[in-house]
């Protein structure tokens, strides 16, 4: 895809032009892999290596009640230099996994360019990863290093005892000081060794990033991610973020590095994750912008102040957060919360999970900008999204799938399905030009049988439902697993949960099918109440079952006035929380599993 020179904003598709113009992208589109290609290369080296890198900066690490700490690609990409020296003084080769268990910082992103630079596979770990989590990833993928944050460096050496091939371990932070135990401190480690490496110019298809997935069902399965799907990622990238303070009309000579863009980047999402590293963090440095790191938990407050104060222009929300965000500044005509914050937002992705009509007016009306829906997973990322700034999006669509990638609805057969037939979202493995998607993963590691379940012929089916619309829009239906029938009706749970959302006194909801004798399932929807409506209860606990009585009958009248008779919860269970998955999605799967051990013991 070319990047311009030119202006930092175009003007956006006209309602008329915009079929036409995405058409065009996708016939003119054509994917450029080198034979040669390495991330790290692509994303510090050759910013380091170009006029000004002691002041463009790459990271930008937010401290709330601090002033921000900026580094520059040159400090990048030095130290970065400095951490493969040491991991080759500790044995590590080409191939080898090391594992990453790190928050947004700046050390992190050292961590992942000087692995991916050597040629190594860097295997990131969530900070949320307790010792039988990271015991299970460190043993199956036979991690050699582990570079780990001090806080969690306890966990870490109760895994290691599991795990004979993690020979070294390397602590981030004051608290790993000291070297006892067989850690080695990151700071010193770095501060000895020689700021020059010579990269590894890997293969595009040579592996890069081992990911491991949820593990909703059964264990989890490592996906196996090459060098290429970084490129294979841009696409959809540049187009959610509305080309990324690029002129997506504009054109530049090939090879030369992108700029004009003005862009600054920031996101919730853990970088130990896809969406936090393949949908933010490597990207964003592709791109030789900055991005903002916040190592803190997340809250509405936290996340507004921060995109105001660094000016952040571009962003990736997950519609929890924003329905946190909606619930917690609600705005006004009279002053909205982007006026409140001081917001400069141009593009606003989400995935994960549906964004309703509701969330959707909101970032519109209060945040300024028109969220573009994404839609992708580990195996094959950011294939499916809109892009306001080239096509309309439909508010609770998926949108359509990305310029370079083949995107259709199948039935069980690998078939396409007819308009409004619900089916499973699947991506070939060649464009419509019959050339090669750079997208796909290699395969899951150790598990050559899984790897081929996920495939119907060239198709990758990734288990999630949609339907498709005339225009081509998808629109997403549930997990093949979290679809269910109620008293012969076919039900998804995301259009119930957005219209529970709607009222004023729903902070987050869960649908799930509860068994049932007669009817096979009933319609059942956890709900949390929002805060304001919990204050409400303080005067005791006869209080606050008044007040679920009474939200059940208005919450039930609410989607039988909004939806189908049929889809109306029959049953509301008011939770404090909903279970929810390390990359911030509602674990319905935990819920529905609670309710058939109900059904079997009573």
């Amino acid at each position: 895809m070319p990047v311009s020179q030119a202006s930092d904003k175009a003007a956006p598709v006209s309602s008329s032009q915009w079929p036409a113009a995405y058409a065009r992208l996708h016939q003119q589109f054509a994917w450029h892999v080198p034979r040669h290609f390495n991330m790290a290369q692509a994303c510090s080296a050759r910013w380091a290596a170009a006029p000004g890198a002691s002041k463009r900066i790459a990271v930008c690490a937010y401290s709330t009640g601090a002033k921000a700490q900026n580094y520059s690609y040159a400090e990048l990409q030095s130290q970065a230099n400095r951490l493969s020296n040491v991991l080759v003084g500790l044995g590590v080769q080409r191939g080898d996994r090391v594992a990453i268990v790190m928050p947004q910082c700046f050390e992190t992103a050292v961590a992942y360019m000087a692995v991916l630079q050597m040629g190594a596979v860097a295997m990131p770990l969530s900070m949320l990863f307790g010792p039988e989590a990271l015991e299970f990833r460190l043993h199956n993928s036979e991690a050699v290093v582990a570079i780990c944050d001090a806080t969690n460096l306890d966990a870490l050496a109760t895994a290691r005892a599991a795990c004979p091939a993690l020979k070294s371990v390397i602590g981030v932070g004051p608290a790993s000081a000291t070297q006892q135990g067989g850690t080695l401190n990151f700071a010193k480690a770095l501060a000895q060794a020689p700021a020059q490496f010579d990269l590894v110019n890997t293969l595009a298809d040579e592996p890069a990033v081992l990911i491991y997935t949820s593990g909703t069902t059964g264990n989890p399965k490592g996906a196996l991610i090459p060098h290429r799907a970084l490129i294979g990622n841009l696409s959809g990238f540049v187009c959610s973020q509305n080309w990324f303070g690029f002129d997506p009309f504009g054109t530049a000579p090939q090879g030369a590095l992108p700029t004009g863009s003005k862009a600054v980047f920031w996101s919730p999402a853990d970088w130990a994750w896809t969406g936090g590293l393949m949908d933010a963090l490597l990207p964003t440095l592709y791109f030789g912008r900055p991005i903002v790191a916040y190592n803190g938990r997340f809250s509405p407050q936290t996340a507004l102040e921060l995109m105001g104060q660094c000016q952040v222009t571009h962003t990736f929300l997950f519609p929890t957060a924003l329905k946190a965000m909606m619930k917690a500044y609600p705005g006004s005509a009279r002053r909205t919360v982007q006026a409140q914050f001081g917001l400069r937002l141009e593009a606003m992705m989400s995935a994960g999970e549906a964004v309703g009509d509701a969330v959707f007016g909101y970032c519109q009306a209060q945040l300024g900008v028109t969220p573009n829906e994404m839609f992708g997973q580990t195996e094959v990322n950011y294939i499916v999204g809109n892009c306001a700034r080239l096509w309309a999006p439909k508010p609770g669509s998926m949108g359509m799938g990305y310029p370079g990638h083949r995107v259709a609805v199948i039935d069980e057969a690998g078939k396409e399905c007819p308009v409004g037939v619900p089916g499973d979202v699947a991506l070939n493995r060649f464009d419509v030009h019959g050339h090669p998607d750079p997208i796909f993963f290699l395969g899951y590691w150790k598990n050559p049988s899984a790897t081929a379940e996920k495939y119907t012929g060239d198709w990758c089916r990734t288990g999630d439902l949609a339907v498709r619309d005339a225009e081509g829009y998808l629109w997403y239906q549930g997990r093949s697993d979290d679809i269910f029938k109620a008293a012969g009706y076919r039900i998804g749970p995301g259009e119930i949960e957005n219209c529970l959302v709607k009222h004023p006194a729903v902070a987050n909801a869960a649908v799930v099918p509860k068994p049932d004798r007669d009817r096979g399932a009933l319609v059942k929807a956890y709900v949390v109440i929002a805060p304001d409506f919990i204050a409400a209860c303080a005067d005791g606990t006869g209080a606050r079952a008044q007040l679920e009585a009474q939200l059940t009958a208005e919450l039930q009248t609410h989607v039988k006035g909004l939806l189908a008779p049929y889809e109306y919860p029959k049953e509301i269970e008011f939770v404090d929380a909903l279970p929810m998955t390390t990359t911030g999605k509602v674990q319905r799967r935990v819920l529905r599993l609670q309710e058939e051990a109900r059904f079997a013991a009573a």
